[in-house]
């Protein structure tokens, strides 16, 4: 496995190495070993796949709040995605700033997302299929997000928005979190 860092601190690109021959390839996808080595989360205990029918659908941009933080590993299954962070932690040098990504099954990019985090992506094609890793269960209660389109991030989607849930159009524009009442990420990681 190859880790590469990316413009945002603590976020990691990983490409898997694959071993091929006439039959297709093998290769890892996780490795406990290697993850620890570059002092990144190594228990997932929840895993998790997301299908979308339509390219151009978007899903995001969510977080888990304390205590229930997660680390994620993002990779496409099938097809493609341009896979968004958001740094949420007010200490870091990359404070919102964010980044894409463009995950496919050819190029088995997968992207390390730490705790404080917003996440989310676009379907690059029809039909693309996402798996995370998850070093937090899901907990309903401690869910959040931030809206696609909020001016306070300004991202930058590849396509045009095809396809998005009622919930995610729902969520609030990002405040500073001393600014506001309003329940946003917490500052603690």
């Amino acid at each position: 496995m190859i880790f590469t860092k990316t413009t945002l601190q603590d976020v990691y690109l990983i490409e898997m190495a694959p071993h091929g021959d006439n039959r297709g390839y093998f290769a890892r996808s996780f490795c406990m070993k290697e993850f620890a080595a570059h002092d990144l989360e190594t228990s997932y205990p929840q895993h998790n796949t997301g299908f979308s029918v339509k390219a151009g659908t978007v899903r995001g941009m969510h977080f888990q709040v304390d205590p229930h933080y997660e680390v994620k590993v993002v990779r496409a299954l099938w097809g493609a995605v341009y896979d968004v962070i958001v740094d949420m932690r007010p200490h870091s040098s990359t404070y919102l700033k964010w980044e894409g990504f463009e995950l496919s099954f050819e190029n088995k990019r997968q992207l390390y997302v730490p705790r404080g985090f917003a996440h989310g992506y676009q379907t690059l094609v029809d039909n693309a299929a996402v798996n995370y890793l998850c070093s937090a269960m899901y907990v309903p209660d401690s869910n959040g997000g931030y809206r696609h389109d909020d001016p306070a991030f300004g991202i930058k989607w590849p396509l045009p928005l095809s396809e998005i849930s009622e919930k995610d159009k729902a969520w609030p524009d990002f405040v500073a979190p001393e600014k506001s009442g309003a329940r946003s990420m917490p500052v603690r990681f």
